[in-house]
């Protein structure tokens, strides 16, 4: 493959443009907290919809799960799967009661009847560690996409590009906060869409538009043979293979909607059925993205091959720009270098003002200052601590280069299905839970999902460990799901029925009320 560096770089600069314009337009409004957190919740249902898909499809869903069907086949598409079957816990159980109990971070939902200063602290943690286990990946990731679509191999240059990356970032975050974020991540996700919709169309008429001739050359262009089109090529050839790909499905599959940034998502539209109206939406765009993998990886192993891709300097990642590069040459590998930049800088830039408004809101505002803070300290906060997370992400990206950091995002769905999901469902669901509880499964489920982490193979003793050369593993599935999750549901129990703890009644039953008819539930 042999692009045109200056060509990419050319139509990302065009679109950075384009988002910097749209972000300064906006800017001019974020003028109060419900502003520059929630946007004053003027997006409506379908338009944070789109946003939402937005900040879900990363680039690890762009490019991985496409290379992941084209190396592994039907294995590889079980990804897909996961990621939209997800998407029912938010929409069935999480977003409209979030969203009227709510008003700026996933800290004032589980706190509303709660001691306030302990619990906030404790969401504030999760929040802060999941972001940050994100923000690496996106990070890193731009310098893997650095190197293989604009051919710069140095560490120091990919440094600089990372640099630029996060500078960018931080700019969409101070000055446009969620109502710039979020036309951000509208524009990424539009082009995304068109994106793959236009290589899927162009990969079917290829094939006369017959899905049975572009398998049958995908198997035949396969080293797996027919065995592509089948269960097993990737899991099941072990116990612990099938043991791990259970256990990364439980985070994908209950990870997604106790996701920070995508629960803050649900705070900038006007009221519970926008919110429910945003979950459709995303739901929409999300099944014509991943059906669309679908096609664009058994394209490109068809087209490319699975022996060229695995042996590119991106390995399985390189499958959607090799495919681009054989079907459009070098103006479609620039098209698809440019969405893949603005993807990783949309998602970062809302986990960004995701862990930054936590921070704020949580800790300084409602912990330090027990809820009463000077008037615009808040958001002063608020903007300091994005550009002190947007310095540490480009620092943490730095360090990562040339680390295996592929599998961070699953780590993150583990530990918010295991820190957030079961205290968000006890507290909307169990008038006994209690504080006590809250703490119990909040820090129970992050440190023993975080501790499992270290000591497996994602850590040390495996040929893609982040730790080369030593070996401390004890726990042998590279994700803790299986563990970590029911864990934290249980610690949750145990914690509300042994302790002395009660529950405020009365901040019960105004909860239930609330979350279901949304009687009192602001945004400002």
């Amino acid at each position: 493959m042999t692009g045109e560096p200056l060509l990419n770089v050319s139509i990302f600069m065009v679109i950075v443009a384009v988002t910097l314009f749209v972000v300064y337009r906006v800017s001019s409004r974020n003028v109060t907290t419900a502003d520059y957190y929630a946007a004053g919740g003027a997006f409506s249902g379908v338009q944070n919809g789109v946003a939402l898909s937005g900040d879900y499809l990363s680039a690890a869903s762009f490019l991985g799960v496409s290379g992941a069907i084209a190396v592994h086949g039907y294995d590889g598409f079980l990804y897909s799967i996961g990621f939209l079957v997800a998407w029912l816990v938010p929409l069935l159980l999480i977003a409209e009661r979030f969203r009227n109990v709510g008003r700026f971070t996933m800290g004032d939902v589980v706190s509303f009847r709660m001691r306030q200063r302990p619990v906030r602290a404790a969401a504030a943690n999760s929040t802060l560690v999941i972001s940050a286990f994100y923000l690496l990946a996106q990070m890193a990731g731009a310098g893997v996409l650095i190197s293989l679509l604009l051919d710069v191999r140095s560490g120091g240059g990919q440094a600089l590009v990372i640099i630029a990356v996060g500078a960018v970032m931080i700019f969409y975050v101070l000055v446009g906060g969620m109502k710039g974020t979020t036309w951000v991540q509208i524009i990424k996700a539009s082009l995304l869409l068109v994106c793959v919709l236009l290589m899927t169309v162009f990969l079917l008429g290829k094939f006369g538009f017959s899905l049975g001739n572009l398998l049958d050359r995908a198997a035949e262009n396969n080293s797996l043979g027919d065995a592509v089109l089948q269960p097993g090529a990737q899991y099941g050839k072990t116990d612990t293979t099938k043991l791990d790909f259970v256990s990364l499905s439980l985070a994908l599959v209950l990870g997604a909607g106790a996701l920070p940034h995508v629960l803050m998502r649900f705070y900038t539209v006007p009221n519970a059925y926008q919110a429910r109206r945003s979950v459709l939406s995303a739901i929409w765009a999300m099944v014509l993205f991943y059906l669309s993998t679908l096609i664009i990886g058994y394209g490109a192993s068809a087209i490319v091959g699975s022996e060229t891709i695995v042996s590119a300097p991106g390995k399985e990642n390189s499958a959607v720009p090799l495919l681009a590069f054989e079907v459009g040459g070098p103006i479609l590998l620039a098209i698809v270098a440019a969405v893949a930049f603005t993807t990783i800088l949309a998602v970062v830039a809302g986990l960004t003002l995701t862990a930054s408004a936590s921070f704020a809101h949580d800790v300084y505002a409602n912990v330090l200052k027990h809820g009463r803070p000077a008037p615009g300290s808040e958001l002063r906060v608020a903007r300091i601590t994005a550009v002190v997370i947007g310095c540490l992400s480009i620092a943490g990206g730095i360090l990562a280069i040339g680390q295996n950091v592929a599998s961070l995002v699953a780590l993150a769905f583990a530990i918010a299905a295991s820190a957030n999901l079961p205290t968000i469902l006890y507290t909307l669901f169990w008038k006994r839970f209690n504080t006590t509880g809250t703490l119990f499964s909040m820090y129970g489920g992050l440190g023993t999902c975080l501790l499992l982490i270290v000591f497996s193979p994602v850590f040390s003793g495996g040929p893609n460990s982040i730790i080369k050369g030593v070996d401390f593993s004890l726990f042998p599935l590279s994700n803790p799901g299986i563990v970590s999750i029911p864990l934290s549901f249980l610690l949750g129990f145990l914690g509300t029925v042994l302790s002395r703890d009660r529950a405020d009644q009365d901040r019960s039953d105004e909860l239930e009320v609330r979350s279901v008819t949304g009687i009192g539930a602001t945004i400002g």
